[in-house]
């Protein structure tokens, strides 16, 4: 029998590692789930059997689906939401647009009590595949040299590259910090197997060109769609019918303008799949890139209130090395030998 991930089983034991493991749930502590009415039900609902399982006390609290993300949806957020999950040790959004990055967010990070995590439009079978299909010592033993290769790169130059006709240089701005093998401290993190590439946004020359758009939702182009940069965003071409979609996005992004490019990344998680239907899968699938576009984070108005664009299979250089080529980590070799060591676990 073909192994399907959405068997009820394999999305279990996501569930299962997911909190006991990953998240470190403990007997007693107080879990909350967020939801929206688009929200995979099967997914939620294996997340909360878990929970109990585990000795955890959780509760599932479901809003109507969030117009936009960040600070764009504040206005849509119930304030009686924003106390429950400050009351929780543990949260789960799932909400697509998400909650990151709302003053909601932020109140309960302030809180300093609360360790999250960003499951959001993974449904059950990206969770089984994110999740149960990996092993997670090896995953974040990539995922932890590529961040700090990346935070060591900082005031180089970067080149990313693909076969569509992205062509882009940028300087390597200073990065957030990288995800932590176990959210066992309050903060937020969202699934591994992505890395992030902050650039100065003002350094950003050339043309990127992408095959799927988080706007105000996520949806995968009939035709890609190509985006000159140059410091600013000059134009969009493409994109068939999504384009004016994006140009809105983008525009309210940028306080009206078009806006930057605020950040890059590299997928490299060898069970996710590009299927069109979860932004938060597919940017994690080998080679591909996860492109920021909006206001800087200093800048007012800036930060967490920006569409999203994928950029397929990419390549990319570092101070002249090439780090990437068609998605595979070539160098340096350290990195490509725990890229080469990752390989999907067959349930």
């Amino acid at each position: 029998m073909a192994y399907s991930t959405d068997d009820s089983t394999s999305l279990a034991i996501a569930a299962d590692f997911l909190l006991r493991d990953y998240m470190g749930l403990r007997p007693g502590e107080q879990v909350i789930l967020t939801a929206d009415t688009t929200s995979d039900v099967s997914a939620v609902a294996a997340v909360m059997n878990a929970a109990r399982v585990l000795g955890g006390i959780p509760a599932v609290l479901t809003m109507p689906r969030l117009p936009f993300q960040g600070k764009l949806a504040d206005p849509f957020i119930p304030s009686s939401a924003v106390a429950a999950i400050s009351q929780s040790d543990v949260w789960i959004d799932f909400t697509f647009p998400y909650l990151s990055g709302s003053d909601a967010h932020a109140q309960v990070l302030a809180a300093g009590r609360t360790r999250s995590i960003n499951i959001l439009d993974l449904g059950a079978s990206g969770m089984a595949r994110l999740f149960a299909q990996t092993d997670f010592d090896r995953l974040f033993a990539l995922q932890t040299a590529l961040d700090a290769f990346v935070a060591h790169a900082e005031g180089e130059t970067c080149r990313v590259t693909n076969q569509a006709g992205t062509d882009v240089t940028f300087t390597i701005a200073k990065q957030k910090p990288g995800k932590r093998r176990h959210q066992n401290m309050p903060g937020t993190t969202a699934p591994p197997g992505s890395v992030v590439i902050l650039p100065e946004p003002t350094t950003v020359r050339g043309t990127i060109v992408v095959h799927a758009l988080f706007h105000e939702w996520y949806t995968p182009l009939r035709g890609p769609m190509q985006i000159e940069v140059d410091g600013r965003i000059q134009s969009i071409a493409g994109g068939d019918e999504q384009a004016f979609v994006f140009e809105r996005a983008l525009r309210r992004a940028g306080n009206g303008e078009l806006g930057s490019v605020i950040h890059f990344s590299h997928g490299f998680h060898p069970a996710a799949r590009f299927t069109g239907q979860s932004f938060n899968e597919d940017i994690r699938v080998r080679g591909n890139d996860a492109v920021g576009f909006g206001t800087a984070w200093w800048e007012p108005g800036g930060g967490e209130n920006h569409p999203d664009a994928v950029c397929v299979r990419h390549s990319v250089w570092v101070a002249g090395q090439q780090i990437i080529d068609q998605g595979a980590v070539v160098g340096p070799a350290d990195l490509a030998a725990l890229d080469q060591a990752l390989a999907p676990i067959f349930l």
